[in-house]
């Protein structure tokens, strides 16, 4: 354990530069390159990162596979939600316009809760398959 210093400090020094990076790229993604598929997969790297170099057992403290799940499922319900309440105030479904007083903000409030949802149903799913591909062999033995 101790040969790995370097690389142990190394991650840890990278890690938060990742998942800021990844916020980066979400709220950046109504102005340039970017989104929430990105920025979903970018923010499960910081994760898969933290497993290659401390361990699958240590991540899964850090972030336990129903957190995974939840994540997949509330990041789907906050991109339907936004439709629905889009439905409840009188327009066509994922119709952003009516979010706001203006159009215009209604149309970056919605955009910006969807690739919200994006966000996290991409981060969710991505940490959840790659448990599930590195624990076959890791937690078992």
């Amino acid at each position: 354990m101790d040969d790995q210093i370097i690389l142990r400090l190394a991650a840890k020094t990278l890690i938060p530069f990742i998942l800021v990076f990844a916020l980066y790229v979400q709220f950046h993604g109504d102005y340039g390159p970017g989104g929430g598929f990105q920025a979903g997969v970018i923010f499960a790297a910081g994760f898969v990162l933290y497993a290659l170099v401390f361990g699958l057992r240590r991540t899964v403290q850090v972030m336990p596979p129903w957190v995974t799940l939840a994540c997949g499922a509330a990041g789907v319900l906050l991109y339907a939600g936004v439709g629905v309440v889009t439905m409840a105030l009188g327009s066509e479904y994922l119709n952003y316009n009516v979010l706001a007083h203006d159009p215009e903000h209604g149309q970056h409030y919605g955009i910006l809760l969807v690739e919200l949802g994006v966000l996290i149903t991409v981060f969710g799913v991505m940490l959840g398959m790659f448990y599930a591909f590195a624990g076959r062999r890791s937690l078992d033995g």
